[in-house]
Order: C-alpha cells, then sequence, then structure tokens
C-alpha cells in the first residue's frame, strides 16, 4: 500500500511515520486492502481540524480524527476498474494535539493513541462506521483486534 504522510504541526517525530506505516500495512492485509491501494495520513494542530470539522460536518470544535473516503460508490456514478489502477482509499487527518491530549486522559502512550487514531481513520476509509451500536460494536471490536495483533494494545 502507498502511504503519503504530511505533519502541517512541525512537531511529529518522524519515528512515528514508520510505525503508522506498519500498522496500516498490518491492517491492509488483515482487511484484505489491494496492494496498490493509496492514502495519506495528514497531522494537524486543533484549530485546523476544528476548521475542517467545521467546513465538512458543520460542527464547530475539535475532532481527534476525520477520514475523507474517495472509494464510495454512489448511485448512478461512473466506477473504472483495472488491475493496472490504483485504489485511491483517502484521506486520514489527525490533530497531534488531541492525541497528546487523550493519551493522558486514557492513560497510555501517545504511540498507541497515534495508532488508535490511524486506524480508526483506516477503518472509516473502509467503510466501517459506528452511527448504530450493532455497527460501533463491530467496528471496535475489529480495531482491537486489529491493534491487539499489531502489538499496539493497551
Amino acid at each position: 500500500m502507498i502511504m503519503d504522510f504530511q505533519d502541517e504541526t512541525k512537531e511529529l517525530d518522524p519515528q512515528y511515520y514508520s510505525l503508522l506505516k506498519e500498522l496500516l500495512a498490518y491492517a491492509s492485509e488483515q482487511e484484505n486492502v489491494p496492494a496498490n491501494a493509496e492514502l495519506s495520513v495528514t497531522f494537524v494542530d486543533d484549530e485546523e481540524i476544528r476548521k475542517l470539522n467545521l467546513e465538512y460536518r458543520d460542527l464547530d470544535y475539535p475532532t481527534d480524527v476525520l477520514s475523507f473516503a474517495l472509494e464510495e460508490e454512489v448511485e448512478e456514478e461512473l466506477v473504472i476498474t483495472g488491475d493496472e489502477l490504483p485504489v485511491i482509499l483517502g484521506d486520514i487527518i489527525i490533530s497531534v494535539d488531541k492525541a497528546q491530549e487523550q493519551a493522558i486522559a486514557y492513560n497510555h502512550s501517545f504511540k498507541r493513541e497515534l495508532g488508535f487514531l490511524a486506524l480508526h481513520g483506516f477503518l472509516h476509509l473502509l467503510g466501517y462506521d459506528h452511527m448504530e451500536k450493532e455497527e460501533e460494536k463491530q467496528m471496535f471490536h475489529r480495531q482491537e483486534e486489529i491493534l491487539k495483533g499489531f502489538g499496539l494494545s493497551r
């Protein structure tokens, strides 16, 4: 899987890129994602994610992670397929401020929180959701399975 990482905060240690690349590669194997799939992960501060949350979700507060899936099918959409064409999954936006705050609040490492948020965003790109109780149960169970299998459990 091809992954692009950008740190708009200029505060994140590059070691976390390797961790997240390995985690998302592991998750993509677990979820049978095509090898030619692509996604981006961008790290921002609370103010930037608040602006995005307001613009795209009409919610005026900072959140921890946003996902923008590009492979969602809608009615009457022209779908082009082919083995050589990449599967563009979409974009994951993570608030570094929220990740730091939540790592302290949940009493685990910043590394674990970043992994959790990246995986959460990734599963959203794959179609998982948590709007309904049953969906939430399924998504959070899958998240914990992957984190545990990768070795990044609480």
